[in-house]
């Protein structure tokens, strides 16, 4: 198995160079990369204590965070090297207050691995969620280098626990201890005897919950929503879209609407524009003076989300109307907001839990996001108490944070 990776690995690496160029993405990937180690040998001396913390993508290093602004805390004289492996996570948080260093994960090539861990020579490596690459795995066991899983979610379905996934399961006990989000995951690990583990749960929570100790305030939707009842559609996909606008262009209701695409594609934004019969606009030409007779605020930038949920009384959530998978959920219900979401939430156990306890809807059609935000905009008591519902929530579920350093204390001693 481990011959088949490599061969398969090293094939990927000559595909990206000859048709990386087709594809955004990939072409900044391939260009960061080609950068990450000269970039490493330039910042990094040899006397360096440092600490190496991965993240996929966004999402990943957004469930990190509290861990890594602890690990920050506790470890002042170390250094911090980020990697990602997406660029929608690199060049969103490529400047952030926790690495001292941030670069792409360069592609896991047994030669590229051992290059990459010369330079950086990490005493500690923070691993978060999944992304786990097995040369690098095996390099760093190799070399005997502490290294730790966090806000882990497994599944009976994957292969480290299926008999042909053998490899696979090899590669978990690398790993000196896995936090996870459940004691499901927990039952997992333990039935294939890996017993280095703790139920630490979502760190997300600690996360959105540290949301409410940080200025929200964006005067431009406060004159938008003018103390109107609001809707805010985050992280929306064009199967999200699709019926947003249909209610929004049927909607008789004096309310107002913010859609935050996930993706700022122009192309995508322009189609959304083309089919709004109500009067709308766009965060890049905004005006003070024009946003008050505005029924849509369409937000075609990034990273303001999460504050303008603060002035939402009802929260659309994307991507489980598609097969790209829900987003975010917590960002709202952390603001004390009922949630709607699309049909595809299974693997997403926070909306499973919010929908149980009452604070959550999941819609089906047109005719069902209709009943839905039709009775969350007119009956005041149900919003209230949907949205304090998962208030509690993300109140009940905080403390991962603290679960995860404590133990990493005790394992980790520099």
């Amino acid at each position: 198995m481990s011959l088949f990776y490599n061969i398969i690995i090293n094939l990927a690496s000559v595909s990206v160079r000859l048709f990386g160029g087709l594809n955004k993405k990939i072409q900044q990937g391939q260009k960061g990369r080609s950068e990450s180690l000269l970039i490493l040998k330039q910042r990094l001396s040899s006397s360096d204590k440092v600490i190496w913390l991965h993240c996929a993508s966004l999402g990943e290093y957004e469930q990190g965070l509290p861990v890594f602004q602890a690990l920050k805390k506790q470890w002042k004289n170390h250094k911090f090297v980020m990697t990602f492996f997406s660029p929608s996570g690199y060049e969103i948080r490529k400047n952030n207050s926790i690495a001292d260093i941030v670069v792409y994960l360069p592609l896991d090539q047994k030669k590229v691995v051992k290059t990459f861990l010369d330079i950086i020579h990490p005493e500690l490596v923070v691993f978060v969620k999944y992304d786990l690459w097995p040369n690098y795995l095996l390099e760093l066991k190799r070399r005997a280098i502490k290294t730790v899983l966090i806000s882990a979610l497994f599944r009976p379905s994957q292969p480290y626990f299926k008999l042909y996934g053998l490899w696979f399961k090899k590669l978990l006990f690398i790993f000196d201890h896995i936090f996870t989000q459940d004691t499901a995951s927990k039952v997992l690990l333990n039935s294939i005897g890996f017993n280095a583990v703790t139920v630490s749960g979502d760190t997300r929570f600690d996360r959105v919950g540290n949301q409410l100790k940080t200025d929200n305030t964006l005067d431009f939707i406060a004159a938008f929503k003018n103390n109107k009842i609001c809707v805010v559609a985050g992280s929306t996909w064009p199967e999200d879209e699709t019926l947003l606008i249909n209610y929004i262009n049927s909607s008789t209701q004096n309310t107002k609407f913010v859609i935050a695409p996930h993706n700022i594609d122009l192309n995508q934004i322009e189609s959304m524009i083309k089919r709004l019969k109500k009067p709308f606009v766009r965060y890049s030409n905004y005006t003070t003076e024009t946003l008050e007779d505005k029924s849509v605020f369409i937000v075609d930038t990034i990273g303001l989300l999460t504050k303008i949920y603060s002035y939402a009384d009802i929260a659309y959530v994307g991507g489980a109307m598609g097969t790209s998978g829900l987003h975010n959920t917590l960002e709202a219900a952390t603001f004390g907001l009922p949630i709607v979401i699309g049909k595809r939430y299974q693997k997403f156990p926070e909306a499973k839990a919010m929908l149980s306890n009452g604070g959550l809807m999941s819609i089906r059609n047109f005719e069902s996001l209709e009943s839905s935000l039709n009775m969350l905009i007119n009956d005041s008591k149900k919003r209230m108490e949907s949205g304090q519902k998962n208030k509690a929530y993300i109140e009940d579920n905080q403390g991962a944070t603290t679960i995860v350093i404590t133990e990493l204390k005790r394992l980790f001693k520099s």
